[in-house]
């Protein structure tokens, strides 16, 4: 159902003179999604408040309401009697006055974005969705320019339910389809998209729990967010037999939080975490780089932190001025953020570049030591090339516990019998062996060994420097180089057989 639609939506908006990219299908999309989805949950919620025997007073004025402007229903009067629906005096059929063509794109650009806009200054507080809705139409702007390929693609979308859950599984797995092919459309794949089955892996070996909080600082489109909202959902029904109604609320309010800096990227973010199913994601329009570090106090600290910050980036001196350490390299700013801003006992799992393991400038060597010395790095993932499409950097995993000194640190390194890319992606088979032999790792004090893995000891490494950019003693070793008097001689006797099979030919000739 809905990846039809998907299609057909796309079909129509590259028709469309103001959406061509990838990009403002995105943005498009979420906007409209969005009312739909918010349709739906009023409904959902009118009924639950029916059946306790209270009343629910719906968020959006009846004006401006999706069955009012965008999908207005015949009355049942006005169909054949074949036609009715029995549990309504509405017909599933969009009434055919309803706006289109230039009435609609001025409807919609000088009535319904200004209205929604106005909820970000009557919100009671900003964590809640009538703030985010405010928020979401105070950046974004329709850039449908045809309001009759705008009434098409309200009337497709207008066929899509999300009402139970499978039907929002399946919408926001193709939603989150649409950002990754964002993020490899040209752009920087590492800022939009960090691929699932990496966010997973991270997720599974940091192993939140609820009731823990939750913060990603570059947050993207919230893929870490996300992907630990599913986590914490799926393991806490498990363990728990179904979550508490005090369990839902923490994860909804008390849960999850994030910075961006970017605007589109911070719609996409809060769309994506509201369309997964967090009504009123705690996540902020800012520059977390702007924030001096001597200014987190305690209650700023966070239990988790999963994160995949910008690399290659380059911060101005009044920026590095809020750092201890300073340099311009944007992701060796965001580690100093994420160690301060971890409670005592925090755990983390953060990917970065991993020339940072064995960078020799002042500033990665002091950020190595800062790591090492107030953090429990037990675990560095080396990731092979290919895993961030469009990206053209190795990257590694960090995964650290705040508050205690370095002692050993386990390496894994992932070496596949392929080349990562575009057609080729990274999958969570991939990282099976990883996530079994972490577990087993980190149950027992032993050191575990295979041919992908190592234990290093802090102690050994340079005092100095503190390079961790080891390589893996289990490799096999490779055949030494021949001589090049034994090359020579090779090639000769090659020469020599080559000649000889010549010659056979001819005399057969």
């Amino acid at each position: 159902m809905f990846e039809q639609a998907f299609k057909n939506i796309d079909d129509i908006l590259h028709k469309d003179a103001g959406c061509g990219s990838e990009l403002d299908y995105v943005e498009q999309t979420s906007w409209i999604l969005f009312l739909k989805y918010l349709d739906d949950l009023e409904k959902d919620k009118e009924t639950a408040a029916l059946l306790s025997g209270k009343t629910y007073e719906r968020i959006i004025e009846p004006q401006f309401q999706w069955t009012t402007w965008a999908a207005p229903k015949l009355r049942q009067a006005q169909l054949p009697k074949e036609k009715w629906n029995t549990s309504t005096k509405l017909s599933a059929k969009i009434d055919h006055n309803a706006m289109t063509g230039d009435d609609l794109v001025d409807f919609v650009n000088g009535e319904l974005f200004p209205y929604l806009k106005k909820f970000k200054g009557s919100a009671e507080s900003a964590d809640t969705i009538e703030y985010k809705i405010g928020e979401i139409f105070s950046e974004l702007k329709n850039r449908i320019q045809s309001g009759y390929n705008l009434r098409e693609v309200v009337n497709l979308i207008d066929e899509l339910r999300f009402r139970t859950h499978a039907e929002k599984h399946e919408m926001s797995h193709l939603y989150e389809g649409k950002i990754k092919n964002m993020g490899n459309a040209g752009r920087n794949g590492g800022e939009y998209y960090t691929p699932r089955p990496l966010i997973k892996t991270i997720v599974k070996v940091v192993a939140p729990k609820i009731g823990e909080t939750i913060y990603d600082g570059a947050v993207g489109s919230a893929g870490f967010l996300v992907e630990a909202f599913e986590y914490l959902t799926s393991t806490g029904s498990v363990t728990k037999g179904g979550l508490s109604t005090s369990d839902i609320e923490t994860l909804q309010k008390k849960t999850f939080y994030g910075k961006e800096k970017k605007s589109l990227a911070y719609i996409i973010g809060i769309m994506n975490m509201i369309l997964h199913g967090v009504e009123a994601p705690n996540i902020i329009h800012t520059n977390t780089l702007a924030e001096n570090l001597s200014d987190i106090q305690e209650k700023d600290r966070y239990d988790v932190i999963l994160a995949n910050p910008p690399f290659g980036g380059k911060e101005r001196a009044e920026v590095q001025q809020n750092f201890p350490i300073k340099t311009g390299e944007t992701a060796s700013l965001f580690l100093q953020h994420f160690i301060k801003i971890l409670k005592a006992g925090g755990k983390a799992g953060v990917v970065i570049k991993n020339t940072f393991l064995s960078n020799t400038d002042n500033a990665s060597i002091a950020l190595r030591k800062e790591l090492l010395t107030n953090c429990d790095l037990h675990t560095v993932l080396d990731l092979p090339g290919g895993t961030f499409t469009g990206a053209g950097v190795k990257t590694v995993v960090l995964f650290f516990e705040k508050g205690k000194k370095t002692q050993k640190t386990w390496f894994y390194q992932l070496n596949l019998d392929r080349n990562l890319g575009k057609t080729n992606p990274l999958n969570e088979k991939d990282l099976a062996e990883f996530v079994e032999l972490r577990l087993r790792q980190a149950q027992s004090p032993d050191e575990l060994e295979t041919e992908n893995s190592w234990t290093i000891n802090i102690a050994d490494i340079d005092q100095t420097t503190f390079d961790l950019s080891v390589k893996n003693p289990n490799t096999p070793e490779e055949p030494p180089l021949r001589e090049p008097k034994e090359i020579l001689e090779s090639m000769a006797e090659l020469d020599k057989q080559s000649a000889e099979i010549l010659n056979l030919i001819s005399e057969m000739l």
